[in-house]
């Protein structure tokens, strides 16, 4: 038993949980593209995350995708896609969810391209 390694499969099974959670309110009209985006930040932060405690790597409370990714790249662990690009989705963890309006930053098919990779590179990791 490692901590380390139950504690990052425990961030990704709630990753996967909330990509999920982002893909079903997809598909449904009456749901605003926003809520949905911020189940996909939360999978990608939590996906993160969980490579962070892979690699006892410490973070701090937050939902800012860019600064994780960056406590990564600086171990020369390497995210497939670059804190800057992560940032695209930022604004869904807290801006956009107490606002009335989407606002096009990134398709549905951008999003889930990143949900996908970002969790799949960190469960290969953690196996």
């Amino acid at each position: 038993m490692n901590p380390a390694i139950d504690e990052a499969r425990r961030y990704l099974a709630l990753a996967a949980d909330d990509a999920v959670a982002f893909r079903g309110m997809l598909s449904v009209p009456e749901i605003k593209f926003r809520l949905a985006c911020f189940h996909a930040q939360q999978s990608v932060e939590k996906s993160l995350k969980a490579v962070l405690v892979l690699h006892g790597i410490e973070q701090r409370r937050t939902h800012d995708l860019n600064l994780l990714a960056q406590l990564l790249v600086d171990q020369d662990i390497k995210p497939p896609y670059s804190p800057e690009e992560l940032t695209r989705l930022n604004p869904f963890a807290v801006t956009f969810r107490y606002d009335d309006c989407d606002i096009p930053l990134i398709t549905a098919t951008e999003v889930d391209n990143i949900v996908t990779r970002i969790h799949r590179w960190a469960t290969d990791l953690v196996r």
